[in-house]
């Protein structure tokens, strides 16, 4: 059955075919889409990004939705992403899942493809401040703190609450970032070789938690407006013993997906009739890039089966190690994993954090960075536009710095060397699947300004991209 915003995405581009809508023309705003074929606000934005994925259209910041000059429709592989049968399940094997991280640390290299965000946007004088406080009150800070400081677990289950998350404050247990959560969160609810089922692409620490707890993973294809193929977890489910489910509801990495409510709720009631725990990871939800926060997959939770982890790693400071854990029906066994991984997170970590949130410096941060964000994304978008290949796609997230990069008949992995020689870093597609499906995509990050230097970064990439493809077709010739 076709949902409501592809049929609006069908019919839009119908009227482009038939001249409505010709090259340059704009489109009418998401709202007056909305009113004149009777869906909402949110399924309007969803037909429009149909619509950019298949490079009908083009998005010029401002000013609105524009017919693409080239007026020609990509095959896009984005959109029949869901349409990939399901894997068997296999072992996370080392690869290059680490490489990454590696090569982030030689100071020299550009990071366009980094998932961390710069000193820029980061609120350093609600931090000091916070800081300052926390050290006048030592005293405060000089215990374990475990599960979690009182007044950390308070600001959480407030901010929870916001969000349409219920939890008591002694529901909330401390983590060092959403990376250990997701770790303690496997450990709890599996043993080493069961099998856990993941959409992928799939954000690297996702898999790099399986290698560690040594599971089985399971690669569930997804949609870059739904998400997570609902009935591929359903034929999974029925042909393999799974022991849980990773999910990022929104604003995922690497494709910046954000599923719908009606999404979630189908995920969640089906996972919880099948008795199989999901843990969320929700660390870009609040970066949204206009409008309301989209609601956290817990928040469509009755019967306790999401494990939910969280951190601020990419709105306050990754240096801060500062996440949480919501264990659901898990509890106790998650308590005592966190116990017995590390005892505590930092006591002085979660009191800067409590008084940051008490003190409404988040929120009053969180207004900046989000108009970056979706400003910064943009400007990538149209640079990537501009220096790559005609027939490159380029994702659009509603939320958060970053956009996956699809250029056919590449090799990603080979460009990610080719770039390191440049002292670029891209994240090459193979990094995002335990198999090498995804090597003719990468991921490029808008998590720091588009300035000269990220301007040069890409016109170096697009440059090495065109000439890798010139080659491989002047071999074949």
């Amino acid at each position: 059955m076709e949902t409501l915003y592809l049929s609006l995405a069908n019919k839009l581009e119908d009227l482009m075919q038939k001249g409505v809508f010709q090259a340059g023309d704009r489109l009418p705003s998401v709202r007056n889409l909305s009113h004149q074929h009777n869906v909402s606000v949110t399924t309007a934005v969803k037909a429009v990004r149909v619509l950019e994925n298949r490079g009908l259209i083009d998005v010029r910041e401002r000013s609105g939705h524009f017919v693409s000059p080239r007026n020609s429709r990509f095959q896009s592989t984005f959109e029949q992403e869901r349409e990939k049968p399901v894997s068997q399940p296999n072992l996370v094997t080392p690869m290059e899942l680490t490489q990454d991280m590696a090569v982030l640390n030689l100071g020299q290299v550009f990071p366009a493809g980094s998932a961390i965000p710069c000193d820029d946007y980061l609120p350093i004088r609600a931090l000091q401040k916070s800081m300052k406080w926390a050290t006048r009150n030592v005293r405060k800070t000089l215990d374990y703190g475990y599960p979690a400081k009182p007044e950390f677990q308070k600001a959480i289950a407030q901010r929870m609450a916001s969000l349409g998350v219920i939890c008591g404050p002694d529901d909330v247990i401390a983590t060092n970032g959403t990376q250990e959560a997701l770790v303690i969160a496997l450990r709890a609810v599996t043993q080493p070789g069961d099998i856990v089922a993941i959409a992928v692409p799939a954000y690297p620490g996702i898999l790099q938690a399986l290698q560690v707890a040594g599971l089985k993973v399971l690669e569930i294809p997804t949609h870059p407006s739904e998400g997570i193929s609902i009935e591929g977890l359903k034929f999974a489910i029925q042909q393999w013993p799974v022991s849980a489910c990773i999910v990022i509801g929104n604003h995922s990495n690497p494709m910046g997906i954000t599923m719908s409510d009606a999404h979630k709720k189908a995920l969640v009631e089906l996972l919880a009739n099948a008795h199989i725990p999901l843990i969320e990871d929700d660390v870009y939800g609040d970066l949204q890039h206009e409008g309301d926060r989209p609601a956290p997959i817990k928040a469509f939770d009755k019967t306790d089966n999401v494990i939910y982890c969280n951190s601020f790693s990419k709105t306050l400071s990754p240096g801060l190690r500062s996440g949480w854990i919501l264990p659901g029906r898990f509890a106790r066994v998650i308590s005592t994993e966190k116990y017995f991984n590390n005892l505590a997170s930092s006591s002085m970590t979660q009191v800067v954090v409590a008084h940051l949130l008490r003190e409404g410096g988040y929120e009053h941060h969180m207004r900046f960075v989000r108009h970056r964000y979706r400003s910064n994304t943009e400007q990538l978008r149209n640079l990537v536009r501009s220096h790559f290949p005609s027939d490159t796609e380029i994702t659009r997230p509603d939320g958060g710095f970053i956009i996956w990069v699809k250029v056919p008949g590449s090799d990603s992995f080979e460009l990610f060397k080719q770039c390191e020689r440049e002292n670029i870093y891209i994240a090459p597609g193979r990094l995002f699947a335990s198999a090498n499906n995804y090597d003719d995509c990468f991921r490029l990050s808008a998590s720091r300004p588009i300035d000269g230097r990220m301007e040069d970064a890409i016109k170096t990439i697009g440059r090495l991209q065109v000439g890798m493809l010139s080659h491989d077709s002047s071999e074949v010739s």
